[in-house]
């Protein structure tokens, strides 16, 4: 289980831990990264109303499959769309639990004015996808079934190329022989932004929350 940007305890089954536990049973979801950018504000551009964002503490646990913890905390509906978000260093993230906000206008209007961003998104279909933007302008899309690593990362960007070496490759049970690593995108996103923790270390950050619903 080569995957050297991740400490002990901060993976499940390849996925990072933390997110794992926010998540639905079969989830459709997407994790933004951006580097300097306020939560807030990256709430609002990803679509919250500024009166929709309020301060977050994560429940225990969550109430069932189907409500993911954000929305338990927020007291949403089970299908309503809800975005976490919160700083570690100069990234900020922001966790969709819905997967609604991966258009390429999300990741250009977080990557605009000179800024980094990256989405990971993962399907229940277990279609997956990566992209990485620079100053509103998408720089690297990639998927996991597209994939060749040997290939592909000489010519990634410098800070990309470093995120796929620390998220490496993950080896399990859990694995047919040959199956694609779908929980691929969601290490490298964090392993970018620095995300490399646990759910009790996410809940010790500031958090905020939003619905879109």
């Amino acid at each position: 289980m080569p995957t050297p940007g991740f400490p002990p305890h901060t993976l499940d089954e390849g996925g990072p831990v933390w997110i794992s536990d926010l998540a639905v049973a079969d989830p459709n979801h997407a994790l933004h990264v951006v580097r300097g950018l306020d939560p807030a504000e990256a709430l609002r551009l990803l679509g919250a109303e500024p009166d929709a964002v309020r301060p977050l503490e994560l429940p225990a646990a969550r109430p069932d499959d189907w409500t993911c913890l954000p929305a338990a905390a927020l007291g949403a509906e089970a299908a309503e769309d809800v975005l976490l978000a919160g700083r570690v260093g100069e990234w900020t993230f922001v966790y969709d639990a819905a997967g609604v906000t991966c258009g390429d206008e999300d990741i250009k209007a977080l990557s605009a004015d000179g800024r980094t961003a990256a989405t990971s998104v993962v399907t229940i279909n277990l279609d997956t996808s990566f992209d990485y933007a620079v100053d509103g302008e998408t720089v690297l899309r990639t998927s996991v079934d597209d994939l060749d690593l040997v290939q592909d990362l000489p010519a990634m960007p410098e800070e990309v190329r470093a995120a796929f070496e620390a998220a490496g490759t993950f080896d399990a049970e859990h694995l047919d022989p040959g199956e694609p690593d779908y929980d691929l995108t969601m290490r490298v996103a964090c392993a970018l932004a620095g995300l490399v923790f646990t759910t009790e270390d996410l809940r010790r950050l500031p958090l905020l929350g939003a619905s879109l619903g």
